[in-house]
């Protein structure tokens, strides 16, 4: 699929919900501008209720913003679109396809699966499920499934890559694998990355830049360029300043913010 280069813009988003049984409005994001662009992979990273899948929602359209405006090259994000791929935080897979034909349904949907299915293959060897293959999502593990839906967002190969804590379900050994994995896939084909994290090494290691947030309302208190070679060596002096300096930042996001201000 040949590369595309887009540039993705949020310009003074907000974003409030209304609570049903009152008249009171929850401010999950509060004039939220930033600009990211293919080549880049963005971790957002901030407590729980800052608004950092809010975001992911607002890009890929599920979700239509209170104030502001999302464009992707100056267009008006209007609903859903395959060229912006997202992976849930819970695998949605269809009950009644197997592993391997809820990996292809993407580019079935697209009419490009004929001629083909070598990449759904090279999907299976990539997630480590070869052996299941032919196997049903209600026969799989919590992680299994993840690792599943994690392939199908990734195969179709779309312009902006939308992932939600698409890693919390698996173990440590294999979360790191698919780190890697996630990394190069990205690497070959440099489209925009944008995860949601509550884990600051995982931000850090996969991160071109780091978003920090903070709740109440959700806003940006920090945009840090990570300035490190690949593949990444996490205990190394320079990725240890990069956690302390963003831990530093999540325990104290209003005096950070008062400083940067």
């Amino acid at each position: 699929m040949e590369k595309k280069h887009v540039v993705l813009k949020l310009d003074h988003v907000s974003k409030g919900f209304a609570k049903i049984e009152t008249d009171e409005v929850t401010h999950a994001l509060d004039h939220i501008s930033t600009t990211m662009e293919s080549g880049e992979f963005i971790s957002l990273v901030g407590p729980s209720g800052c608004g950092k899948s809010t975001i992911l929602r607002l890009i890929a359209g599920l979700i239509k913003p209170t104030t502001g405006t999302l464009t992707v090259d100056g267009k008006a994000i209007e609903g859903p679109a395959p060229d912006r791929g997202m992976v849930f935080q819970k695998a949605a897979l269809f009950p009644w396809l197997t592993v391997r034909n809820n990996i292809a349904f993407s580019l079935k949907m697209q009419g490009t699966l004929r001629g083909n299915e070598e990449k759904v293959d090279n999907m299976l060897n990539i997630i480590g499920l070869q052996d299941f293959k032919d196997d049903y999502p209600g026969q799989l593990s919590g992680g299994m499934a993840q690792r599943v839906a994690l392939a199908r967002s990734l195969i179709s190969e779309p312009d902006i890559l939308l992932l939600d804590e698409p890693l919390g379900a698996l173990d440590a050994f294999t979360r790191m694998n698919m780190q890697d994995e996630i990394l190069k896939i990205w690497q070959r084909r440099q489209q925009l990355a944008i995860m949601v994290t509550h884990d600051v090494d995982e931000a850090i290691y996969m991160g071109t830049r780091v978003l920090v947030m903070d709740a109440h309302p959700g806003r940006v208190i920090a945009d840090i360029q990570i300035d490190l070679p690949a593949p990444r060596d996490r205990s190394s002096a320079a990725f240890v300043a990069y956690r302390n300096d963003i831990l530093n930042k999540l325990h104290f996001g209003g005096q950070s913010e008062k400083s940067a201000s």
